[in-house]
């Protein structure tokens, strides 16, 4: 009867550790599988990943242009448009309701409103960012804009 206790592995399945350094006898002996002297025989002669034998390497022949601005500030936009789809008259458009809503990707990025398209209704606006255009648009609809700080 096949139980638990009596499962092994297929033979040959499992294979031994290689054990170098053991004598001649072991086959590994002697040399240990690294051959005679050389870089790759010497303890410690491991070279990194990316080392090309001491041609120029890819990151020393590849140009280096431009800056990064590391206090670079990405924005989630969200235009008008998308804001007249999805809201009814009197509600508040924050990150929070524009993630339930499915609008937004990632809540820890800063919202910023763009002016596409025209918008009919009085919603509040409590976004980090909101454009000119934007902003005039919804205060002509009688919305009321809240630009906090981010």
């Amino acid at each position: 009867m096949i139980d638990m206790s009596s499962l092994r592995p297929n033979k040959g399945a499992k294979k031994g550790k290689k054990r170098v350094g053991r004598g001649p006898g072991s086959g590994h002996g002697k040399t240990s599988g690294k051959g005679h002297k050389g870089q790759k025989a010497r303890s410690g002669g491991a070279k990194p990943i990316w080392f090309e034998g001491g041609q120029m390497p890819l990151y020393r022949r590849l140009p280096k242009r431009g800056f990064k601005n590391p206090f670079r500030v990405e924005y989630q936009v969200v235009n008008l448009d998308t804001i007249e789809r999805n809201y009814s008259a009197g509600e508040v458009v924050d990150t929070k309701s524009l993630l339930e809503k499915g609008i937004l990707k990632d809540e820890k990025m800063p919202v910023k409103i763009l002016g596409r398209g025209e918008i009919s209704k009085a919603l509040t606006f409590d976004v980090e960012k909101i454009s000119e255009s934007a902003k005039s648009k919804i205060e002509k609809a009688g919305g009321k804009v809240n630009v906090k700080e981010s």
